[in-house]
């Protein structure tokens, strides 16, 4: 087969492979090593299909394709890019490929894919050369208990930057590979839309809060203006029903459901009224209780007449300890008035028998003092 027939087969198995895949992903496999790949592509194997050609052909193989919007893969075309042929969701197949990422040593002149910081703390090196490479890396270092130290976190690099060689031979020798080995995604197709690697790549934990928030703000606005769904109808139907008992009692509305609020409510007023009738509060709620054990009160009656009749019979009850006590202090008037008459009419018959002592005394001495008299006459 000769060169052209050969470019020609690659530029249409690539317009094939593009109708044939629903999911088109361009990946950039700069600086990864040929042995990393050919593992990648033992483990994807069953799942995806890497495909690798010059850029001119790729372009032509576009152009031959149908799809919609797919020609705008050209502009996402970045480095070496190879081409991947999945049925995945554009979503999972960066997940899978993020995966099948490892780590590598970092070399000179490759760009940071992140900040690369060293963390405080002891190393395993001896005082010596290393204190000064260490500071040439912009790593702050000192020596305790015999052993090298790194006193703060480091940031040896931003991402983006390019790493010198005294910062990569650090980092070897601290044992920090921050590069990452695998391929890089830079845009996948679906169905005409294109999806960039800052949308593909999702924190789901954070994802999944903020699906949370979401629901609960659609929840709790759906109850604000009672819009009724399927998850919300128990909530609402509580919700009027705990707003119109609370109408009914505050309306004094008697039904099923505020009798018994009702009854309480009549029975801390008539306490009330008692109290500023200085009734006896035991005596009262005790005959209340009476009251309701004889007239089954606590089989909820369901009649307003009953109820009447009920505040009626308290209200006779009250009357009853009314005029019993008017009619005690009533009796108790008359016994202090006969206690009074009896002690008056025992004065006088005590002034009586002074008065009649006294002349009687009187007319003794007038006789004695005539005898004695008589008596010096006939001495005379």
């Amino acid at each position: 087969m000769t060169p052209t027939e050969l470019k020609k087969k690659t530029v249409e198995d690539f317009a094939r492979l593009f109708e044939d895949y629903p999911v088109i992903a361009i990946v950039n496999m700069e600086n990864l090593p040929a042995k990393q790949l050919q593992m990648m592509r033992s483990s994807l194997r069953n799942t995806l299909l890497i495909k690798m050609c010059k850029r001119r052909l790729l372009k032509l193989a576009l152009e031959k394709s149908s799809k919609n919007n797919i020609k705008e893969i050209e502009n996402y075309l970045e480095g070496m890019p190879a081409i991947i042929f999945s049925k995945e969701s554009p979503f999972k197949l960066y997940k899978l490929l993020e995966k099948s990422k490892s780590t590598a040593p970092a070399k000179p002149g490759q760009k940071a894919p992140k900040d690369i910081i060293v963390p405080a703390g002891p190393t395993g090196f001896a005082p010596g050369p290393i204190i000064g490479e260490l500071g040439q890396a912009g790593i702050k270092a000192g020596i305790d208990a015999g052993k090298v130290i790194i006193k703060e976190d480091s940031v040896v690099a931003r991402k983006g930057d390019i790493l010198k060689e005294e910062k990569t031979k650090v980092l070897v020798r601290l044992g920090i590979e921050p590069m990452e080995i695998g391929l890089n995604v830079v845009a996948v197709y679906e169905d005409g839309n294109i999806y960039t690697r800052d949308i593909l790549s999702i924190d789901e934990s954070k994802y999944l809060v903020d699906v949370q928030k979401a629901a609960r703000a659609v929840f709790n606005l759906s109850l604000g203006i009672g819009y009724v769904t399927k998850d919300n109808i128990i909530y609402l139907i509580s919700k009027a029903f705990n707003d119109s008992k609370n109408l009914a009692l505050s309306q004094d509305l008697i039904t099923d459901l505020t009798l018994n609020n009702l009854v309480g409510k009549a029975e801390s007023q008539m306490k009330n009224l008692a109290s500023k009738l200085n009734l006896p509060e035991k005596e009262e709620v005790t005959k209340m209780e009476e009251i309701k054990k004889e007239e089954g009160v606590k089989e909820q009656p369901k009649e307003e007449t009953e109820i009447k009749e009920k505040v009626k019979k308290v209200e006779e009850v009250k009357k009853e300890k009314v005029e019993e006590k008017q009619e005690t202090e009533g009796k108790k008037q008359k016994t202090e008035r006969k206690k009074e008459k009896k002690l008056e009419e025992i004065q006088e018959d005590k002034i009586e028998s002074k008065q009649q002592v006294t002349e009687e005394d009187m007319k003794q001495a007038e006789e004695n003092l005539k005898r004695i008299q008589e008596q010096i006459q006939k001495k005379k």
